[in-house]
Formats: structure tokens, sequence, C-alpha cells
């Protein structure tokens, strides 16, 4: 594959995110009853070492869900947030003064907050995605922590870091517009596919 070939699959799963997060922003909208936006500025193909300095290197505190990809598509998907950012979207949906980052771990309802977000945005990626290539993928339970990039990562390579060394990688920004105002939030997704399941991914992109 040269250059231009990839950069072109690029393209197109920059794509395939934007029309992942326009169906999840619309999700959202409902369920929070305010006006929120989603965008994708890039995406890339990284190594799991730079997977981990992309979500801001392996000793930062982050909040992520988690889930696992099975079907004709196979493989893990993260989406990893800076507490701070997590923290606005999660108080959209609960409103409670007692949440913060010293909290945040052990703040059941919060985490069960997270987890419905992260659900509904992850869901919107993969059907995009699913739809785009014309392959079945079924996502499990998310699963939610917080705690250091490092260790969220690692817990959740052990199985297909034995087969696989990179992942896609897909940079997301929510804006909530209220009052005329605008509150942003950044999160990023790194879909790491079994290689089967990368070269099924990379060679229907490639014919499109």
């Amino acid at each position: 594959m040269n250059n231009q070939e990839m950069l072109n699959e690029l393209d197109l799963l920059k794509e395939l995110g934007n029309i992942g997060a326009g169906n999840a922003a619309t999700a959202l909208s409902q369920l929070l009853n305010k006006e929120i936006n989603m965008n994708v500025p890039r995406a890339k193909i990284v190594s799991f070492n730079e997977m981990m300095e992309l979500a801001g290197g392996p000793d930062r505190p982050v909040a992520a869900v988690f889930l696992t990809m099975e079907g004709e598509l196979a493989g893990s998907l993260f989406f990893v947030l800076s507490l701070e950012d997590a923290l606005k979207l999660v108080n959209q949906l609960i409103e409670d003064k007692s949440l913060c980052e010293d909290n945040f771990s052990q703040h059941e309802m919060g985490l069960s907050a997270l987890q419905e977000l992260g659900n509904i945005i992850s869901a919107h990626y993969l059907t995009a995605l699913s739809d785009a290539i014309g392959l079945r993928v079924t996502p499990s339970v998310p699963q939610v922590k917080v705690d250091m990039v490092g260790a969220i990562v690692m817990a959740g390579l052990l199985e297909i870091s034995q087969f696989s060394d990179h992942a896609i990688f897909i940079d997301t920004e929510l804006s909530e517009i209220n009052d005329e105002m605008v509150q942003k939030a950044k999160g990023h997704f790194f879909l790491i596919p079994f290689p089967d399941s990368f070269e099924k991914i990379m060679a229907t992109l490639g014919e499109k």
C-alpha cells in the first residue's frame, strides 16, 4: 500500500467517524435535551505506545469506556476522556454537585452515566463503520473505569496484544451550545481490530 492509498483510507475513516459522530450527537441531544454537536478532526493508524501517548501518557488519570467487538469484525474499542471532560459530560446527565475528580472512580451514579454516554457514542461509531464496509459487528456491554491510561489500556489489550500491535485512532470533539455559549469536551477513540479484521477494514476502504 502506498502513501496516497493510506491517506485515502484514513480520510474515509475520518468521514465514517463524522457520520457516527453526527448520529451520536443527535442521540445525545435527545437524551440531554440540549444541542450537542460532534466532529472528528483527525484519524490515523498508531502503535500501542503511540496510542497511550495520544491519550496523555501512561501515567495520566483518565475516564474510559471499553468494549469488545464480535462478529465479522472482532477486536476492542476504547473511548478515553480526561477526567475534566468526563465530568463535564456526566454532570449534564446527573447534575450531582458532589461528583468530582477525587471521588469519580467510586461514584456509582457518575460511572453509570459515563457508561451510558460511552455506549451511545461507541454504538453509533461502530454502526457507521459496519454499514460502510458491509460487515456485521456486535459490541459487548461496555465497561467503565477511572484509572491511569497505562492501566486501562493494558487491561484491555491482554488478549489482543498477542496478535496485533496497531490501533485506529479517531479524535472526537463534543460541543454543547447553550445560550450562545459553547462548551467543549474532547475524547479519543481507539479501535483495535484483530489482524484479520484490520485487513478486512483496510481492504474494503481501499475499494471505495
